[in-house]
C-alpha cells in the first residue's frame, strides 16, 4: 500500500501519463505475482485448517454432549490441547497453525470446565483466564495468528467485566452517582494497556504485526464508542462522552503523528469511531429542547448536513496525511 501511494505522488510530482505511470509501477514489482505465493497459500491453507479443526473440535463436542461421558470428553479436550501444544513446539513449519489450535482447545477446555462443575463464576473470569493462559503461547509463537484472536478474547474480558459491574448495563447513573466513571475508566487504562502490549513499543518482544494491531484499535474503538455514546444518551451528557471523544482524539493525534509505521487503516478505524461519536452529539445538541429530530426536517437537513462535512473533512485529511508521509518516505529513499 505505502508502494503504491509514493508511486502515485511520484507520478502526480512529475505529471507522468498513464503509460509512464504503467511502467513506474512494473519496474517496482506491483504487476507481477507476488513472491512465494506458493509459499504464503500452504501457510494460509495451515492456518485455516488449525482454525477450523479448533472450532469443528469445539462444535463436535457440543453435538455429542449426551453420549460422552465427563471422563471421555475432558480427555478429549486435553489430548488434543497437549498434541496440539506439543506440535507447536516441535514443529516450526506448522507453528502458528498448531498453537492456534492450542488457544482454542484452551477456551474450550475452560468453558466445559466451568459448565461441567458451576463454580458460579462470572463471565468474564472465564475470557480472563483464557487470556492469561494463553498469553505465554502468544509469546511464544509470536505471530498474528494468535494474537489477533488473544485481542478478541482480551477486549471481550474487558466488555463482560463492565457488564458485571454495571450491573448488566452500559449506560451511565446520573450525576451524583460516579462509581460508573470508575468502572469505566478501568476499563479504559485495560484497554489501552493491550494497545501499547500489541503496539510498536513492545513488538521485539511480542512479535505482534500490524495485523494484530489493526484488529486491536478497531475492537478498542468500538468499546470505547459505545460507552461513550451510553455516556451521551441521558438527560445530562455523561463524562464517558467527552473521555471517550478526547481518548479517540489523542489515539488518532498518535498515529498520525507516527513517521514511521503510519498505517492508513488504523485511521481510517479511529475516524469512523470519532465521526460517529461528533455526529451523535450534534444529533443531541440539535433535539435539545425540540423533541425527537424526526418532527423537524429542518433540523434533520442540519443533522445531515453536519454529517458530510465531517465525512468530507475526514476523508481530505487522510487522504492529505498519505500524500504527506508518502512523500516523506520517497526523501528518505
Amino acid at each position: 500500500m505505502k508502494t503504491r501511494l509514493l508511486l502515485l505522488q511520484l507520478g502526480a510530482q512529475y505529471g507522468l501519463d498513464e503509460q509512464a505511470a504503467l511502467q513506474l509501477q512494473r519496474a517496482a514489482g506491483l504487476t507481477e505475482q507476488p513472491r512465494n505465493l506458493s509459499a504464503q497459500l500452504l501457510r494460509g491453507t495451515a492456518l485455516l485448517a488449525g482454525g477450523l479443526a479448533g472450532l469443528g473440535l469445539l462444535m463436535w463436542v457440543a453435538a455429542n454432549w449426551a453420549e460422552l461421558g465427563r471422563a471421555g470428553r475432558f480427555a478429549l479436550l486435553q489430548t488434543l490441547l497437549l498434541a496440539s501444544a506439543l506440535g507447536a513446539a516441535l514443529w516450526p513449519k506448522a507453528r502458528a497453525a498448531l498453537a492456534l489450535l492450542c488457544l482454542l482447545s484452551l477456551g474450550g477446555l475452560l468453558a466445559f470446565f466451568g459448565q461441567t462443575y458451576q463454580t458460579g463464576a462470572d463471565p468474564w473470569l472465564l475470557f480472563a483466564l483464557w487470556a492469561a493462559l494463553g498469553l505465554p503461547l502468544c509469546l511464544g509463537a509470536r505471530s498474528d495468528v494468535l494474537w489477533a484472536p488473544w485481542a478478541a478474547i482480551t477486549t471481550t474480558a474487558i466488555a463482560l467485566w463492565l457488564d458485571t459491574h454495571l450491573g448488566g448495563r452500559w449506560s451511565a447513573l446520573p450525576v451524583g452517582q460516579d462509581a460508573d466513571i470508575v468502572v469505566h475508566a478501568l476499563a479504559f487504562g485495560a484497554i489501552s494497556l493491550m494497545l501499547i502490549l500489541l503496539g510498536p513499543l513492545c513488538r521485539r518482544q511480542t512479535g505482534a504485526g500490524l495485523l494484530t494491531l489493526r484488529v486491536a484499535v478497531g475492537l478498542a474503538t468500538a468499546l470505547v464508542t459505545a460507552v461513550a455514546l451510553n455516556g451521551l444518551l441521558r438527560t445530562e451528557v455523561m463524562p464517558q462522552y467527552w473521555i471517550g471523544l478526547i481518548l479517540g482524539l489523542l489515539a488518532a493525534a498518535l498515529v498520525a503523528r507516527r513517521a514511521q509505521g503510519f498505517d492508513m487503516a488504523q485511521l481510517s478505524i479511529l475516524a469512523l469511531g470519532l465521526n460517529t461519536l461528533l455526529v451523535f452529539g450534534a444529533a443531541h445538541w440539535l433535539s435539545l429542547g425540540h423533541g425527537s429530530l424526526g418532527d423537524d426536517p429542518l433540523r434533520l437537513l442540519l443533522l445531515g448536513a453536519c454529517a458530510a462535512l465531517l465525512l468530507a473533512a475526514s476523508v481530505s485529511g487522510l487522504m492529505r496525511l498519505a500524500r504527506h508521509h508518502a512523500g516523506a518516505a520517497g526523501a528518505a529513499q
